[in-house]
């Protein structure tokens, strides 16, 4: 169990329950969180902190936004499920509106970010037999080295994470894997197989440690993908909904995904729900008792997510993210530590990569963060991300950049 000196009789009650009672398949930060609001949560002592995970990108609209929150509990108190066995009147107002916002004919609500992308590969490949003519069973989707979509054993399938992958097989078939941010490995593999039925793919890699790749790279893969008549696929679930400065992170090369996969901050961080959009060609080869799920399009999602993305672009969080982003990188640049190998990032999804001879300076920097009151997580051993709420101001910004330039001197 992770070391608990120094925490309060409460946080130990709560760690020890954890460890006696709870699946050891998470690593946290030793802090027990019971309040948020905006950029802050609290902890079970009453400490502050900024939040510079965002639940994994999942709270772009700040903790519990007030009218996000209004919504959620007036639907709580009517109606939360139906399941798909009957109508709801909030399933068809909320897929005229997510449908309108986006741009697409169709949406398929689900809960979680992987279901979605699960949803996702079995459209494309149902797309692939009966419209593209691939011969059945044959279909192929190519996928980037280093990719994150999540944790269910046909996902992991195509991870090239050994965390993910090692002792979990055996894993499915039908994935080609190709360097991320290389479309002349993209254009070669379309070339040498006429099966492929999509490429699906981050804009940015989050759980790499967010690799942005160079400029053109999305709108070179997705003229490929028309050029070979395969479907492009874009996982937006961490990039998407204003996190990068732009509503999608795909916005930022103009590309219009096939089949664009949503997740994370389309509840507000208030319950799961995702969401798979395309158009009719693709979306109604699906079709009656082929594809569902209990909860997805439930009614207390549905009236969460037109909340959540109506205050998005109430609120010009996307334009918020571009101007604190930029400010946030600036402040870490202007540090010059020897500590801080490479900053990056597109609006407030970033990252710093640590230099340091001791292999756990990465963690050391957040606990040495945590105790100066923020929150923030290691991803790959030396990679850090800086991703806080979009509601983040710019003194916010300046005020965690002087925390994060004080607890740098821990690795000195």
């Amino acid at each position: 169990m992770q070391s608990i000196i120094g925490l309060s009789q409460a946080s130990r009650h709560y760690l020890e329950l954890e460890e006696k009672f709870g699946a050891h398949n998470y690593h946290p930060l030793p802090v027990v969180l019971e309040r948020g609001e905006g950029v802050f949560m609290w902890d079970v002592d009453g400490k502050r902190y900024f939040d510079f995970l965002s639940g994994y990108s999942a709270v772009n609209q700040g903790h519990c936004h007030p009218r996000i929150l209004e919504a959620f509990t007036r639907q709580a108190s009517r109606l939360t499920l139906t399941s798909r066995a009957f109508h709801s009147d909030l399933l068809g107002e909320y897929a005229a509106f997510v449908t309108g916002y986006f741009g697409y004919d169709k949406v398929l609500p689900m809960n979680t970010g992987v279901e979605a992308v699960e949803t996702a590969i079995k459209l494309c490949r149902k797309w692939a037999y009966e419209v593209k003519g691939i011969p059945d069973g044959r279909a192929v989707i190519v996928v980037c080295e280093g990719n994150f979509h999540g944790r269910t054993t046909g996902v992991i399938s195509f991870s090239t994470d050994p965390s993910s992958t090692t002792h979990f097989g055996p894993y499915l078939p039908g994935f080609i894997h190709i360097p991320y941010n290389d479309t002349d490995a993209l254009e070669k593999v379309l070339a040498e197989n006429k099966n492929i039925a999509g490429f699906l793919v981050e804009p940015i890699q989050g759980e790499a440690g967010v690799v942005v790749p160079d400029k053109g790279y999305l709108a070179r893969a997705k003229q490929l993908c028309e050029n070979s008549n395969v479907l492009f696929m874009a996982d937006e679930i961490q990039t998407g909904l204003a996190r990068t400065g732009r509503l999608l992170a795909c916005d930022h090369e103009n590309v219009r995904p096939d089949i664009l996969i949503l997740g994370k901050a389309l509840s507000g961080g208030m319950l799961p729900v995702s969401a798979v959009l395309a158009d009719d060609p693709v979306m109604l080869t699906i079709r009656p008792g082929e594809h569902g799920s209990t909860y997805g399009g439930n009614p207390l999602a549905c009236a969460t997510a037109i909340a959540a993305l109506t205050v998005l672009k109430d609120e010009h969080m996307a334009e918020n993210a571009t101007a604190m982003g930029q400010l946030l990188r600036d402040g870490l640049q202007s540090l010059n530590s020897p500590h801080i190998s490479l900053i990056r990032g597109k609006g407030l999804l970033n990252a710093i990569v640590i230099r340091h001879a001791n292999a756990d300076a990465a963690w050391d920097l957040c606990l040495q963060l945590k105790e100066k009151g923020l929150l923030a997580k290691p991803t790959h051993g030396d990679k850090i991300r800086f991703a806080p709420p979009l509601v983040i101001n710019q003194s916010q910004v300046n005020e965690c950049v002087a925390i994060i330039a004080e607890s740098l001197n821990c690795l000195d």
